[in-house]
């Protein structure tokens, strides 16, 4: 199986966002890709919820789902739309960050909230309430697409092994994690969290990431770390696609899983224990 890895600079504007990962799908399909991922909050990166309750829509209106799975229809690929921001019936108006799996004909195959909300003080100058804004997830979620079993996660859930443990033992092979990492815990934690899940699981991990500074229009300047990244079962970096955007390709075996475990099958060693 061939997968892209979209890296983007998205903006607070989900028509502009929409063309930019087009051309980048066409891109992937012309790489030969079969599954294209892309990163967190694609369609909306934004520190403003004035300007998201103005801009987001609810999953039925959202413009960029709706172009992506026009897409995965007409190019036969399928997607991971690795998260949209999008407006719920929430009573106090909250938006879920919400994952999409979209099959070769263009379906919604699952759909994973973000379960781990990223409310965190790093500096003095730099601080973090996504719950906030939107609403944690409460389900975790596997898909079988392109050929392989999927685990699906949101960046700050990369920090909850558990959840990955979870999904490998529920069947999953790769683990997607699309992220808008902050630069300052990108630097220190990204590649680490990423290769130790992997070597805990025997999964493939496929990051795809926001990266650079993202044009807005309202509110403070927004940055993300970049770095892209696909982990062997093995825990090898075997793609890292620094801090530019574009696709970067990665070619799966999915018998270095049952290779990766075989060789250490952790998965079947767990043991009760207390705390005491």
């Amino acid at each position: 199986m061939r997968a892209a890895l979209l890296q983007l600079t998205s903006s607070d504007q989900p028509e502009e966002n929409l063309e930019a990962v087009l051309a980048l799908v066409d891109q992937a399909v012309a790489g030969g890709a079969d599954l294209v991922l892309t990163p967190e909050v694609t369609n909306c990166v934004s520190a403003s919820r004035k300007h998201q309750h103005e801009v987001l829509k609810s999953e039925n209106d959202d413009i960029v789902l709706a172009g992506l799975r026009n897409a995965a229809r007409t190019k036969r690929i399928s997607i991971v739309v690795g998260s949209l921001a999008v407006k719920t019936d929430d009573p106090d108006g909250r938006f879920a960050n919400r994952c999409f799996v979209i099959g070769s004909d263009g379906t919604i195959r699952a759909r994973y909230d973000k379960i781990h909300m990223f409310d965190v003080q790093i500096s003095d100058s730099e601080t973090y309430r996504e719950s906030d804004g939107f609403r944690p997830g409460g389900h975790a979620v596997t898909v079988d697409v392109a050929g392989a079993t999927l685990g699906l996660s949101i960046c700050y859930d990369i920090r909850f092994a558990a959840l990955y443990r979870a999904l490998a033992k529920a069947g999953a092979q790769v683990l997607t994690v699309p992220a808008a990492f902050s630069p300052v815990t990108g630097a220190a934690h990204w590649h680490s969290l990423l290769r130790a899940r992997a070597i805990e699981t025997g999964c493939y991990v496929l990051a795809p990431a926001q990266t650079g500074a993202h044009p807005h229009s309202l509110g403070r300047e927004r940055s993300t770390y970049g770095h892209s990244l696909a982990v062997s079962p093995w825990g090898d970096i075997i793609a890292d696609a620094g801090t530019v955007t574009g696709v970067t390709f990665v070619d799966l075996d999915l018998s270095e899983v049952e290779q990766a475990r075989r060789r250490v099958p952790a998965l079947d060693h767990d043991r009760p224990f207390v705390v005491s």
